[in-house]
């Protein structure tokens, strides 16, 4: 199913090609090596929890119109950076539909709590015990 929406999202999105800095030395200068991929996530028909996790997710890449700006431009040459931004996607997508695992609630038996309150008892009497020493203690 991941896989069918990565497509999906890899069909829809916008590529836009910039001069960008990084490795090409003066190549850089010439050729537009960095692609910027921009995908409208409310064209991808998220569920709910998907598209707020993917939200949390995104961060700054997320604009206020719902595009996705991903951008890369660690390669030389087009078709890497491009693939990369492509896998940059995939990863984000994934990762939003990781649901978070439930924390499971941990109880306290009753022997651990007798022995949670006695420690706590016996660090209060050794801090009430501390101040200044009058000339009947000695």
């Amino acid at each position: 199913m991941h896989e069918e929406l990565i497509s999906r999202a890899n069909a829809i999105a916008e590529e836009s090609f910039l001069a960008g800095s990084g490795p090409g030395g003066q190549n850089a200068n010439k050729v537009a090596t960095e692609v910027q991929l921009r995908v409208n996530v409310y064209q991808l028909r998220l569920p709910p929890p998907v598209l707020a996790r993917l939200r949390a997710i995104a961060g700054s890449k997320l604009t206020s119109a719902g595009d996705l700006l991903i951008t890369a431009r660690a390669h030389r040459t087009q078709d890497a950076n491009r693939q990369a931004a492509r896998e940059k996607l995939g990863d984000l997508l994934e990762d939003a539909h990781k649901a978070p695992k439930k924390r499971a609630k941990t109880r306290v038996n009753r022997v651990g709590k007798i022995k949670r309150l006695k420690s706590k008892k016996a660090r209060g009497e050794v801090k009430a015990n501390r101040g200044k020493v009058s000339r009947s203690d000695w």
